[in-house]
């Protein structure tokens, strides 16, 4: 059985221990390492390991001893309890062992996961999950994490008190950043906040955020509301050579100038509307400034220009991402001149 998406996520977040086999494959090898760690986790329980009712082996030790795997899930664990046989790195060259230990699985034996790289629509292992009755197959893209995970995380990261801003906040990051790296980033929020009833902010976020999207993206955001259109070509090449991708660029950009289009248009002044939308404490003055300087006209065009370059990075286009996010950005930025 295949599931996806959301599925995929509240699955791995509750495996169901009746099914043989879970399957969990992705190019994202942290992605995948944090999906088994949440399955095994519900399976075994936090005690799982600790009392062995956890059995690793690579997918090298399965080749050389194919008969591990089948072992594993029929040894009976000196503690009470479900049971799991973990097979790390697997490929297609295992499909056959593990087909054999799906077939010869009992209910009360050992439930198999499996992890494996980047695997092709017609990999053998893949298929071998795909269709079978009785086992699971669930493979992790490059797609960013949906909001109902973004909110799965928060819980477990002990947030749940969060301003509307400060999720939309929360979500740009979660595209900007790989799963591994936002984790850490929720932990860090969480324990900042450790005593705080107050609402998660915009600034908390903004305090919090890794120091490559926060100052590194905001330096060349800063540049196009500016009107420095000399310096986003060297802020481009800096992103770039850190491997931040063009959509990331785009909806800080977005944020921004949807921030300021607010403020411009807020009937008490710019400064006001800037005050309301709970920018960055770092970022107020300028923003309240940049707000000033732009007329309405201007940074709805730059929104528009902005909402294009988003669905053309979104949809099927062979134009190269950043290149296309750099030429929007300099056009933006000459506009105000």
């Amino acid at each position: 059985m295949i599931l996806k998406g959301v599925e995929a996520a509240r699955y791995c977040a509750k495996p169901d221990p009746a099914r043989a086999g879970l399957l969990i494959f992705g190019a994202d090898a942290m992605r995948v390492a944090l999906k088994r760690q949440e399955a095994i986790a519900a399976l075994v329980g936090p005690e799982g390991e600790a009392e062995m009712r956890l059995t690793r082996m690579s997918g090298a030790d399965l080749r050389k001893d194919g008969s591990l795997l089948l072992d594993a899930i029929k040894a009976v664990g000196f503690f009470p309890g479900p049971r799991v046989a973990f097979v790390e790195e697997a490929t297609d060259g295992l499909a056959d062992t593990v087909a054999v230990a799906l077939k010869e699985w009992k209910p009360g034996d050992a439930g198999i996961v499996v992890t494996a790289g980047n695997l092709t629509g017609k990999s053998a292992l893949k298929t071998l999950f795909d269709k079978h009755p009785n086992a699971v197959s669930i493979g992790l893209y490059d797609d960013p994490p949906s909001r109902e995970e973004i909110e799965d995380a928060l819980k477990k990261a002990g947030l749940r008190d969060i301003d509307r801003e400060a999720m939309n906040d929360l979500n740009t990051l979660a595209r900007a950043l790989d799963p591994g790296d936002f984790r850490q980033t929720l932990e860090k929020i969480a324990l900042y906040k450790h005593g705080d009833p107050s609402p998660l902010t915009p600034a908390d976020v903004a305090a919090m955020a890794p120091a490559t999207i926060e100052a590194e993206v905001d330096d060349l955001i800063d540049a196009v509301a500016e009107a420095r259109s000399a310096a986003i070509g060297p802020l481009f090449r800096r992103l770039e050579g850190q491997g931040v991708l063009p959509v990331t660029i785009c909806i800080g950009a977005l944020r921004h100038f949807r921030i300021l289009h607010a403020a411009a248009t807020d009937p008490a002044g710019p400064g006001v509307g800037i005050q309301k939308a709970r920018v960055n404490f770092k970022q107020k003055d300028a923003m309240g400034r940049q707000a000033g300087q732009w007329g309405t006209r201007a940074l709805e065009q730059a929104v528009a220009v902005l909402l294009e370059t988003d669905l053309t990075l979104r949809s099927a286009s062979k134009a190269p991402g950043m290149a296309l996010m750099e030429r929007a950005l300099i056009r933006i930025a000459m506009t105000r001149r």
